[in-house]
């Protein structure tokens, strides 16, 4: 089991940026493939972008050009670098990482992100 800490949400002017971070506990960091989701209101959680174990990324249509995940496998971290942000895309923002050795998913308890004037 890996216990993941999202951080770094809060309230951002549209147009502006956030950056959010997600500490794994985990031994085995290189065995998860990583990501970053996110759940507006009223609606069902999305992918935004995603980053194998061999740094091979993926991004949301939606996010391409403006957003940038990347992981730091020594600190055992993930990020995700939101510029011009849009009002739509105030969500509950999900740290996701998958097991490649079980198979399984696992998740964060999220981190709001607010994007309004």
């Amino acid at each position: 089991q890996v216990q993941l800490g999202e951080s770094g949400g809060g309230l951002v002017q549209p147009g502006g940026s956030l950056g959010l971070s997600c500490a794994a506990s985990t031994n085995i960091f290189t065995r998860y493939h990583m990501g970053w989701y996110r759940q507006r209101p009223g609606a069902q959680r999305e992918l935004v972008a995603t980053i194998t174990n061999a740094m091979i990324t993926n991004y949301a249509d939606s996010v391409k050009g403006r957003f940038t995940i990347s992981r730091d496998n020594a600190k055992k971290t993930v990020s995700l670098q939101m510029n011009n942000l849009r009002p739509e895309e105030t969500a509950v923002y999900y740290c996701n990482a998958y097991s490649i050795l079980a198979g399984r998913n696992f998740w964060g308890e999220g981190t709001l992100v607010t994007v309004s004037s």
